[in-house]
């Protein structure tokens, strides 16, 4: 009689994620997005900084609604960016940058909400809140709302 041999749990064995997503495109996602929130500090804070921090939210919710891959900025990066780069194999898991896309769309969204109400102060405050998480990410692929997902599954699974 011999002993079954011991399997791993399929918890906690890692598998290829089929639907994953070329990490370059949150990386240029974000970088779009530093340039419009830099505009939006260099603007005063009226109507053309307001109306470009909701186009910001408008791409923000695009990333939450459809997914990195799906957003308006994922899609420019397909169709004008990914053609002209070097093909990779490497893939991500799409859950942790559309969190960051939500996290930058509850930022960004705040501020304009309140601009909206007449505090026209959150719009600089929101702008540069959202322009440090979008440069660190486009400068150096550290993103601050995956690493925030990363944290909270890890705090979800040990409770």
């Amino acid at each position: 009689m011999s002993t079954p041999e011991p399997t791993r749990s399929s918890a906690s064995v890692p598998r290829p994620r089929p639907d994953g997503i070329d990490p370059r495109g949150p990386r240029f996602s974000a970088g779009l997005t530093a340039v419009l929130l830099t505009v939006v500090l260099f603007l005063d804070q009226g109507t053309p900084a307001l109306v470009l921090l909701l186009v910001v939210v408008a791409l923000f919710v695009s990333g939450v609604v459809r997914g990195p891959a799906g957003s308006v900025t994922g899609l420019a990066f397909r169709r004008w960016v990914q053609p002209r780069l070097r093909p990779t194999r490497d893939r991500e898991d799409p859950r942790p940058p559309r969190f960051a896309q939500t996290v930058g769309l509850v930022i960004t969204g705040t501020g304009a909400l309140l601009a909206l109400i007449g505090i026209p102060a959150a719009i600089p405050v929101a702008a540069s809140i959202a322009l440090v998480a979008a440069f660190l990410n486009a400068a150096f692929g550290f993103c601050l709302g995956c690493e925030m997902y990363l944290l909270g599954r890890r705090v979800l699974t040990r409770a």
